[in-house]
């Protein structure tokens, strides 16, 4: 979806499923939310068959046992991180070597620091990397990486390396999609041990938006047999092939349609509870999906640096800016 889609629509490898899409039409109406991340040029050429909540997975014992609340501001969120590292514990497990992790930690700050709208201007090379407001993000960002949040060398980890640290109790919590709950349930943790809460608020007046990676189907534009492609795009956003595809034994993931149901999963349905009531801000689609390829490498690449070298700041916005005016 979104930015991923466009090079495939730009070179004529996509079918415009418009036609679907048309008022009136049962996607139209039970697939609404995701219709912005399936258009381009006013177009849609594809639907979405999944999407899924990021947010912060934490270790609810040891929260209980330091006497821990979810935080619902940022202060609170750093006050957290001072117990939990005062306990030998790092407050947040990360593999950063592949760069996608480090983006979502991006992703959320700018999100929560100066809003969704923002945010998309920036996707869209409408803002410098140097302007005051994206360095807000990062001196937010800062605080946690200067305080020790992180666990060390995250950027050899990958994120199936980084769990490790949450099943051990090394760490306390980690953001992260909700496909990592299941490696996490095989890694020994229960659901008492383990919960979710939202991303908390930073600035005062910002409304919370959320990452929500959807994952799409689409029509090859030289397809030979487009009417029967069309109808299996009709069947796999209807209500019962998406509560059957997305259920817990399946996908493990929220259907986008509305009429699905939702899996009795204590983390589908916090997921589910969050994105329907509490995201008032908007939903992204994740920063290698709302950025344009080149853009978003060398940003992950400076994300990277900085929470190893937070003191490079000035050399990596610069560097970052210096991609964005040749991207755009």
């Amino acid at each position: 979806a979104a930015n991923r889609m466009k090079p495939y629509v730009e070179a004529g490898l996509l079918e415009d499923v418009s036609d679907m899409w048309a008022d009136g039409t049962d996607i139209a109406n039970e697939l609404a939310s995701t219709k912005g991340a399936l258009t381009i040029d006013g177009k849609q050429w594809g639907v979405p068959y999944t999407y899924y909540q990021w947010g912060i997975y934490y270790r609810k014992d040891i929260y209980q046992e330091l006497g821990l609340s979810e935080p619902t501001n940022f202060d609170d969120m750093l006050s957290n991180c001072e117990a939990m590292i005062a306990s030998g514990r790092k407050c947040y497990t990360i593999g950063n070597k592949w760069l996608w992790t480090g983006a979502g930690w991006f992703d959320y700050l700018n999100l929560r620091t100066n809003g969704f709208d923002f945010h998309m201007q920036m996707a869209a090379g409408e803002i410098e990397w140097t302007d005051p407001r994206v360095r807000e993000t990062f001196d937010n960002w800062g605080k946690l990486i200067r305080m020790g949040a992180f666990i060390d060398d995250n950027q050899n980890k990958d994120w199936q390396q980084s769990l490790p640290f949450m099943i051990d109790g090394s760490a306390g919590a980690i953001l992260m999609g909700n496909f990592a709950v299941s490696p996490l349930r095989e890694g020994g943790l229960t659901d008492n041990q383990l919960d979710f809460h939202q991303f908390p608020a930073i600035t005062a007046g910002i409304a919370m938006a959320e990452d929500a990676p959807t994952d799409t189907f689409h029509i090859a534009a030289n397809a030979k047999n487009k009417d029967n492609a069309r109808a299996f795009l009709a069947y796999i956003v209807s209500p019962d092939a998406q509560t059957e595809m997305n259920n817990s034994a399946n996908l493990g993931q929220l259907p986008v349609n509305s009429k699905a149901s939702v899996d009795d999963d204590k983390f589908l349905n916090q997921g589910f509870e969050m994105l329907s009531s509490n995201s008032p801000g908007g939903v992204a689609q994740f920063f290698d999906r709302d950025f344009p390829a080149e853009m978003a490498q060398a940003a992950m690449e400076g994300f990277q640096e900085f929470m190893v070298y937070p003191d490079n700041l000035d050399d990596i916005l610069d560097r970052i800016e210096g991609v964005r005016k040749e991207a755009y």
